[in-house]
């Protein structure tokens, strides 16, 4: 070994020792805690599977997937050590934690089955594996900053005109009590004074601390600045009093320990997000109003308004949306009249004039937004730093409508707000085209991760009938947004679920409009250019076959049988020979392997194969197969051929 690795060796065992007794004294928090509950159980047995459908439930049940089970393994170490990269690649979008330097971290590193795992392990660092609001609070802090386009509506002014601050009123009302007091009582208010007992050095670290950014190690005193650190540091402290904050000073004091520091810094994010997620929910999405379709443009809604709303969007529900109640037809008109906050009051709904009719009137949702929070879209930024009508001055609020669903905005709002997306199969789809027309890549992803882990299962294992289950939606559908939404993920699942499924979809017209249209993407297709989605799937039943077979264990049976023999051999003195699949054996010397499968021996014993009647294993085609892998073998030809009648017939060569 040599002398760096020994070194290397020595500090993490040092490091390791001052942790367990900063987690022993309850300073520091247990990265990786022991969890025995049952859906944890679960994320464990599906990591070490690789079921890619289990995971992704017991994520969105909130399951701790950093957490240990009794023997000290992690979902991440159990999927890295068992060769799942699909898995593993889950577990790390979702905040697993592979941090080198630490105990588990460097056990995850060292027990990953290949490389490609491992550099993947090695591609998330810290602030991507265990800092999902990281991206929300880099932007949050980037607005203290931002000059265009102009989102700022309050600002804070010191002794001089060199001392002022460009700020928000929905994130100082949302992260300070002090400033939600003032702000509710008087929304409108424009400039706040800062007390000249405050030096701005110390209101500007307040400030990083509303905005979630780190705080500085630098104070900021010092000459040219007319103040020294401990002044700068009192104050400090008297502002986290006037803005009733957490005390400042001790964070700033106390970021000698990386690791501590480090866990304070995230404990802080993780706070400021849940503050301006609860007041989201509070604010934006309790204030959202409904409409007539054919009256959505008529709202007229205050700039000067409770929410501090500077934009609305609107979305409008899909045209043949039926109601569910049929003796509701219409919703009244929302008053143009608005409260004390400048919010529209909103109407009761009135009987339909038609009780007669089953489809409800179009109906429209406006949500209050800050442009702020919406420009982490560049569809927005082009927007809003333009010279669009959207980033126009005018009496009201503009209304922007967005194409989606208003089930599908509000994923996408909370996105914004809160760096959280949580909806089923059934939205993804929509989730997957409203993310990728906003240009919003990470929401895109989760959208892909959705559809091609709940709609997957086990990610490469042969699934019995039993535990298969169809999607919600149509594969087409899936394949279709994959083309349009450029998603490589969701093209190479829809070309493993197909192949997994191809005696089901083979003969389906709908599936040869496919392969045409597969070919017609190529760009000045040639004759011996090859189909996309063929080739995935030639690929993927090629696997699906060979996984079948390698799940049989038949290749042990085969070797423990010979070993069985080699060793009859070596005590009789004498060869034997082997026996050979298809032949005859001596009825005193095993079993009649041209026989047929036995009979079930009751009524209640269910075939092994659908594809076994009566006793018979037959293929796709109806002929009757030896045995299983026999079959297996037949069934991939034939599914080969149907391939090659299906280019003959379309009239292309791949």
């Amino acid at each position: 070994m040599s002398g760096n690795s020994i070194l290397r060796k020595d500090q993490l065992e040092v490091s390791l020792h001052n942790e367990k007794k900063l987690i022993e004294e309850g300073v520091l928090k247990e990265d990786n805690p022991l969890d025995v509950s049952d859906n944890f159980r679960r994320l464990c047995e599906a990591s070490r599977r690789g079921d890619l459908k289990v995971c992704q439930e017991m994520v969105q049940e909130g399951v701790n997937i950093n957490a240990k089970d009794q023997y000290d393994y992690t979902p991440l170490i159990l999927a890295s050590l068992c060769g799942h990269y699909e898995t593993v690649q889950l577990l790390l979008e979702s905040g697993a934690l592979c941090e080198r330097d630490t105990f588990q971290g460097e056990r995850c590193l060292y027990n990953a089955l290949n490389d490609r795992i491992r550099n993947l392990l090695l591609s998330y660092d810290y602030s991507k594996s265990t800092d999902p609001l990281q991206p929300l609070a880099s932007h949050l802090t980037s607005l203290l900053y931002r000059t265009q386009p102009k989102t700022s509506d309050i600002t804070v002014t010191g002794s001089t005109e060199n001392d002022s601050f460009n700020l928000h009123k929905f994130i100082l009302a949302a992260r300070s009590p002090y400033f939600k007091k003032k702000l509710d009582a008087a929304p409108e208010t424009t400039t706040w004074k800062l007390p000249s007992s405050i030096p701005p050095p110390s209101f500007g670290i307040a400030l990083k601390h509303l905005y979630l950014g780190e705080l500085p190690r630098e104070l900021g005193g010092g000459p040219g600045t007319g103040f020294t650190d401990s002044e700068v540091l009192a104050g400090v402290d008297r502002i986290s009093k006037h803005l009733e904050i957490k005390t400042l000073s001790e964070l700033i004091l106390d970021n000698s320990d990386r690791r501590l520091a480090r866990q304070r810094r995230q404990d802080e994010i993780q706070i400021g997000g849940s503050q301006i997620g609860a007041w989201f929910q509070d604010n934006v999405m309790r204030h959202a109003i409904t409409t007539l379709t054919s009256k959505a443009d008529d709202v007229k809604w205050d700039k000067n308004n409770g929410v501090f709303a500077d934009i609305l969007l609107r979305a409008d529900e899909d045209e043949d949306e039926e109601e569910e109640d049929a003796t509701i037809a219409l919703i009244s008109e929302q008053s143009k009249n608005t409260n004390v906050l400048g919010i529209p009051l909103a109407g009761s709904a009135r009987p339909s004039r038609s009780p007669s009719r089953t489809r409800s009137a179009r109906k429209s949702m406006l949500f209050p937004c800050h442009k702020a929070m919406l420009i982490r879209s560049e569809y927005f930024m082009t927007m809003f730093d333009s010279a669009f009508k959207e980033a126009q001055n005018t009496p009201h609020l503009q209304i922007v409508p967005i194409d989606c669903s208003p089930e599908v905005l509000k994923i996408v709002l909370t996105f914004f707000y809160t760096e959280k997306a949580d909806f089923g199969l059934d939205l993804a789809i929509d989730v997957l085209f409203a993310a990728d027309m906003l240009f919003l890549e990470k929401l895109k992803t989760k959208a892909a991760v959705v559809i091609s882990t709940l709609g997957n299962g086990t990610a490469t294992g042969m699934q019995t009938e039993d535990q298969r289950e169809d999607l919600d939606i149509n594969i087409y559908d899936i394949l279709h947004a994959a083309w349009t939404t450029r998603v490589q993920r969701l093209e190479e699942f829809a070309a493993r679920y197909i192949a997994y499924r191809l005696e089901q979809y083979i003969d389906d017209p709908a599936f040869a409009e496919i392969v045409k249209e597969s070919a017609s993407r190529i760009n000045a297709r040639q004759e011996t250019d090859s189909i996309e989605i063929l080739d995935d799937i030639r690929f993927y039943l090629s696997e699906r076959f060979r996984l079948r077979f390698e799940d049989t264990g038949f290749d042990e049976a085969m070797a423990a049988e010979e070993a069985q023999l080699e060793q009859a051999v070596a005590e009789d003195g004498k060869q034997q020979p082997l026996p050979v699949w298809g032949t005859e054996m001596p009825a005193d010397e095993g079993v009649d392997m041209t026989s047929p499968p036995r009979e079930p021996e009751s009524e209640t014993e269910v075939p092994s194969d659908s594809l076994m009647t009566e006793g018979v294993i037959r293929t796709l085609d109806g002929e009757i197969a030896g045995d299983e892998f026999e079959q297996d073998a037949m069934n991939y030809q034939i599914l080969l051929g149907k391939i090659d009648a299906l280019l003959d017939k379309l009239k292309l060569d791949a």
